[in-house]
C-alpha cells in the first residue's frame, strides 16, 4: 500500500483512510494511535511506574523459579527484539532457556547472531528443527490457498515450541521482545493465523504429513495458558525501549549483524514483507514501524511518507530461490501472484471461538496468560 496525500492520514502517524477498521477524531488522530496511548497508559511504559511493575514481575520470576535449572523461557531469531531481550533477561539476573524455531529458511547472519550473543552470554539453546520438506509444503499450501497469512505457521510454531520447552523444564514464564512502541500493532486484516487455520489450509492444499511441525490446537492452547498457566510477559511493554539503541548496543557488545531490514532475518519472512504482501495484497507493513517512530518522535510525518514510497528491502535472489525451493515454475508463481485474494474468512479458524470467549481472554490478558494484543485483535469482532 503506497500512502498518498490524497487520501485522509493521521495527524500522528502515518496511517491513512484505507487501512482497516481506521477512524479519526475530531483532531484527526487515528484509531491506532488512541490505541498505543491506551496500552502505554495502562502499562506505564518507559515510566518508573512502569520500570518498577515491571522489576516486580521479575522478582517473582525469580521466586517461581528457585530450584530450576531455568527460570524463563526467551525466543530468539537472530534479529534486534529477540537478541537484545536474552540480554536483558541475563542483565535482570534471570536464568533464561532460549528457544529456537528452526522453519529451515534462516538467514545465516541470523544464525551466527544466535550463536554470537547466547555463547557470550552463556545461555542454553533449546531448538526444534521441523522437517525442510514438511515446512515448505505448509509455505506451498498457504502460497496455493491465495491467503497472504503464508508466514503464518512459522509465528504458530515457535509460540507452541516456547509452551513446549517450558512445559519440559517446569518454567512458568515466556519472555516476548514484541514492543508496540517501536512496531505498533497490525490491524488484523493485515495477516490472522491460528492453529486450526493452518491445519485446514494445508488438508486443503498440502501432500506431505504434518508430523514435525508443532502445530497449537485449541486444545493444545487451552492447556497452556489455563492448565499449565504459563505466563507470557512482554518486558518491552514496561520499560523504554530504543529499537536503534539495541541494535548499536548488540553491533558493539556481541559482533551481531543488522540483516537488513524489520523481519529480514528469515528468507521467508523476508519473502512475505518485501514480496508477497506488498504485490499480491497491497500491504506494506513498513507501515507498523514508521507510524512507530514517527509517534516517538524519531522521524517527521514527512520523513516517514519519503521512506514508505520506496520499495521495500528486496534480496536480490529471493524470488529465485522461493520459486525453485517450492516448486514453482514462473508461469505458476506469476499466475498465483496475480490470482484471487482469499482472506482468513474463506477458511476454517478458530477465530469465531476465540470472539465467544472474549470475556475469558479477557482476564487471561490481565493476568498475562495471553498477551493483551492477542485479546484486542483475535477476540474482538471488529476488525482492528
Amino acid at each position: 500500500m503506497t500512502l498518498n496525500k490524497k487520501y485522509k492520514i493521521c495527524k500522528v502517524c502515518i496511517y491513512d483512510e484505507r487501512t482497516p477498521a481506521i477512524s479519526f477524531d475530531e483532531n484527526g488522530v487515528c484509531t491506532y494511535c488512541k490505541m498505543i496511548d491506551g496500552l502505554k497508559q495502562q502499562f506505564n511504559t518507559g515510566t518508573p511506574e512502569g520500570e518498577k511493575k515491571f522489576m516486580g514481575i521479575v522478582e517473582q520470576i525469580k521466586k517461581d523459579g528457585k530450584g530450576k535449572k531455568y527460570d524463563c523461557i526467551v525466543g530468539v531469531s537472530g534479529g534486534t527484539d529477540s537478541s537484545y531481550m536474552i540480554v536483558k533477561a541475563v542483565e535482570w539476573g534471570l536464568r533464561p532457556l532460549a528457544v529456537h524455531y528452526d522453519n529451515t529458511w534462516n538467514t545465516a547472519i541470523a544464525t551466527q547472531n544466535i550463536t554470537k550473543v547466547l555463547s557470550k552470554l552463556n545461555v542454553d539453546l533449546y531448538t526444534h528443527v521441523v522437517d525442510n520438506k514438511e515446512s515448505d509444503d505448509i509455505f506451498r499450501s498457504f502460497f496455493l490457498a491465495n491467503v497472504s497469512e503464508i508466514d503464518g505457521p512459522t509465528d504458530i510454531a515457535l509460540a507452541e515450541t516456547m509452551y513446549r520447552a517450558a512445559s519440559k523444564y517446569g518454567v512458568k514464564y515466556v519472555l516476548e521482545g514484541h514492543s508496540f512502541i517501536a512496531e505498533g500493532v497490525s490491524p488484523l486484516s493485515s495477516a490472522y493465523v491460528d492453529g486450526g487455520y493452518i491445519k485446514n489450509i494445508h488438508k486443503q492444499f498440502g501432500k506431505i504429513p504434518m508430523k514435525t511441525f508443532p502445530n497449537m490446537s485449541f486444545m493444545s492452547f487451552m492447556k497452556w495458558i489455563l492448565l499449565k498457566r504459563i505466563k507470557k510477559i512482554r518486558p518491552l511493554w514496561y520499560i523504554n525501549y530504543s529499537k536503534q539503541d539495541a541494535r548499536a548496543f548488540l553491533e558493539k557488545e556481541y559482533g551481531w549483524e543488522y540483516y537488513g531490514g524489520h523481519h529480514l532475518e528469515n528468507r521467508m519472512t523476508a519473502f512475505n514483507h518485501s514480496v508477497y504482501f506488498p504485490q499480491k495484497f497491497g500491504i506494506d507493513q513498513r507501515n507498523n514501524s514508521l507510524s512507530a517512530s514517527v509517534r516517538a518522535g524519531l522521524m517527521t510525518q514527512e520523513e516517514a511518507l519519503k521512506e514508505y514510497s520506496t520499495p521495500p528491502h528486496l534480496e536480490p535472489d529471493l524470488i529465485p530461490y522461493f520459486k525453485k525451493r517450492l516448486g514453482f515454475s514462473d508461469e505458476e508463481y506469476e499466475r498465483i501472484m496475480k490470482g484471487e485474494r482469499k482472506t482468513y474468512r474463506d477458511y476454517k479458524t478458530y477465530k469465531k471461538r476465540f470472539e465467544r470467549l472474549r470475556p475469558l481472554f479477557y482476564l487471561l490478558a490481565k493476568a498475562n496468560l495471553v498477551p493483551m494484543s492477542f485479546y484486542i485483535k483475535y477476540t474482538s469482532k471488529t476488525e482492528m
